[in-house]
């Protein structure tokens, strides 16, 4: 008798505890794991743009293509770690709808003010996500991240190309600064929202699962919206696009996501939104060295301005 519950607290124990990957990335260290995550999407700019893909397409197919990873993966957990429940998964879910909405923004933007620029503009989150933190689940703002707030918009302004004349975008004669501002922040904040709903889920026990959820309601959400918006043009599509595309989903969905999914929740809202500043940094040396894509002077002083708003933000949280 004792035989027989010693072996079934076995299975319940091997049962609610990750193993393989799961169990990989619950013992990495956390800060470690978003700035590789993040660091995994620096280059997603330039795939986007190396693509040709309209801003639908890139969306729809950022989500889609990734799926063909994550499914067999989030199958294989569940069979191993068992059901994840009904509460987190609509959480799962509505993060991903939210993400897909971001991603087809951010794809329009990049076409506005460049795949460096873009991605700098897609940190207006750093902004919201504590905020809706502060909002909804009470935690604590610090002044000097208050005091951040007019630094990091200012700085937007000027990386879009906003404020002073030309810009990436506008010295190619591609977009609109103030059409790419808005699309670069409409972008943020829903990603925001899906930072935030994805750490509010957290991933109690599995890895996979929730980015499987997210990454296929963001696929729904994307191929909505990018087909209302620009449609959803597969055709046209050459290999080469192809393969740009297939990066793009494993980069900057598949990896990234596993990543940052499984550490975000062990982040605070500060420390885990500051950590994500990385790529635009990245992203705009990439979009120098691989499209050609030359900022401003302005352009460069709003991203220094970001990147220091980060630093106040985060200053007391450091001393403490």
């Amino acid at each position: 008798m004792a035989r027989q519950e010693k072996s079934r607290e076995e299975r319940e124990t091997s049962r609610s505890s990750p193993g393989g990957l799961g169990a990989l990335l619950e013992r990495a260290e956390p800060t470690t794991l978003a700035v590789i995550g993040s660091g995994c999407t620096s280059a997603t700019g330039v795939f986007v743009k190396l693509s040709g893909a309209n801003a639908g397409t890139a969306a729809f197919l950022r989500c889609a293509l990734a799926l063909v990873a994550l499914v067999p993966m989030a199958l294989s957990e569940l069979r191993r770690v068992g059901p994840r429940p009904w509460r987190l998964l609509g959480l799962d879910a509505a993060a991903g709808l939210l993400l897909g909405v971001d991603y087809v923004f951010w794809a329009a933007s990049i076409h506005h003010v460049g795949a460096g620029i873009a991605t700098v503009l897609l940190n207006v989150q750093v902004v919201v996500f504590p905020l809706l933190a502060w909002i909804l689940l009470g935690d604590r703002i610090s002044r000097s991240f208050l005091a951040a707030l007019p630094v990091m918009l200012m700085g937007l302004a000027l990386a879009a190309g906003a404020v002073g004349a030309g810009g990436v975008g506008v010295e190619d004669g591609e977009g609109n600064p103030w059409l790419g501002l808005a699309y670069g922040v409409a972008a943020g904040v829903t990603y925001a929202g899906y930072l935030f709903l994805s750490r509010l889920a957290g991933g109690r026990g599995h890895t996979v699962t929730p980015v499987c959820v997210s990454t296929l309601t963001a696929a729904v959400a994307a191929g909505s919206l990018g087909a209302l918006w620009s449609g959803i043009d597969l055709v046209s599509l050459d290999a080469m696009a192809w393969l740009w595309l297939s990066l793009l989903a494993l980069t900057g969905q598949v990896l990234t996501w596993l990543l940052v999914g499984s550490a975000l929740p062990r982040l605070s809202a500060t420390t885990g939104a500051a950590v994500l500043v990385l790529p635009p940094v990245m992203a705009v040396l990439l979009g120098a060295i691989v499209l050609g894509e030359r900022a401003t002077p302005l352009q460069l002083v709003g991203c220094a301005l970001v990147v220091l708003a980060i630093w106040l933000s985060q200053r007391r949280a450091r001393a403490s």
